[in-house]
């Protein structure tokens, strides 16, 4: 008995923790650029009715008017502003994951896991080929205040 109530509190302890994690995950996130360390846009990170993550850019800094010109099916050629560029995402153990992120600039669609970081507040997004996560790269994006 007392066994099953310390393993009970400890799950309850992991679940808030997850809970909190991905709490700040929700926002909204400036968009760092890898080569220049430029803003790049604004994404907001939500969660829908159907208990999935999804992000949508809300603004672009350099050409608010840029189309996905890279892009596939029927994104080919739609403004890049208000584009939902993170889809399908659940909650894993503080994580977000098993969604996809696009990229506008190539029109390509990776596997996408998005992490907390609560010891500088930032947000790790990771995009990758591959469902482990092994051959991709790793994007650093600001809170927005």
């Amino acid at each position: 008995m007392k066994k099953s109530l310390v393993s009970l509190l400890i799950l309850i302890a992991f679940s808030i923790g997850s809970f909190a994690q991905v709490s700040k995950i929700v926002g909204k996130w400036k968009t760092i650029d890898d080569a220049d360390g430029s803003e790049k846009s604004i994404v907001h990170i939500f969660k829908a009715t159907n208990g999935k993550y999804y992000g949508k850019i809300e603004h672009l800094f350099k050409d608010p008017a840029k189309l996905c010109t890279e892009c596939d099916g029927e994104l080919k050629n739609k403004p890049v502003m208000g584009m939902m560029v993170i889809n399908n995402m659940t909650e894993h153990e503080g994580t977000l994951t098993g969604g996809t992120i696009l990229d506008p600039n190539n029109g390509k669609v990776y596997k996408c896991n998005l992490s907390y970081d609560s010891k500088t507040g930032n947000l790790n997004v990771r995009g990758s080929l591959d469902k482990r996560g092994l051959i991709g790269r790793t994007q650093t994006w600001k809170k927005v205040q």
